[in-house]
């Protein structure tokens, strides 16, 4: 089974702890996305969604909950996610609001993202990170 390293980057949150990133590919441009190793499931930002995709659900479920807040969701299927030369096809994604998120990024400097990674992509590729060499290894075959 072939293993894909991917490099993160490690962003200092104003000296109150650390967030690893991620550069994908989505929509045939390059994006950072957040690695999160407590989310549950991966998740895009709405916004970004209804701009590039054609072809957006509400479902019927229409909020999500997180540790902090409940926001409405949308569901759409994005052809290709690339993390690094992992190549995940027909993705089903589910995105919320992350402009909080973002807002916050841009007033420390860092980055804006269109995406958290989580769980249910690290499970499916059996993901590992390692902290020291800032790599994320996935497995090329999902689990």
């Amino acid at each position: 089974m072939r293993t894909i390293a991917v490099p993160l980057t490690l962003i200092n949150l104003n000296d109150d702890g650390f967030h690893l990133l991620v550069e994908i590919v989505v929509y045939g441009q390059k994006y950072w996305a957040v690695v999160d190793t407590g989310a549950s499931r991966s998740v895009f930002d709405k916004a970004f969604i209804e701009k590039h995709s054609d072809d957006v659900i509400v479902p019927d479920d229409t909020n999500a909950t997180t540790l902090f807040t409940t926001s409405s969701t949308i569901q759409t299927i994005i052809p290709r996610l690339k993390i690094g030369k992992l190549n995940i096809k027909s993705y089903q994604a589910v995105a919320l609001d992350l402009e909080t998120v973002n807002e916050a990024y841009v007033a420390m400097g860092h980055p804006r993202i269109v995406a958290i990674i989580g769980s249910d992509i690290f499970f499916q590729y059996q993901a590992k990170i390692n902290y020291k060499k800032l790599k994320i290894q996935f497995c090329a075959k999902p689990a």
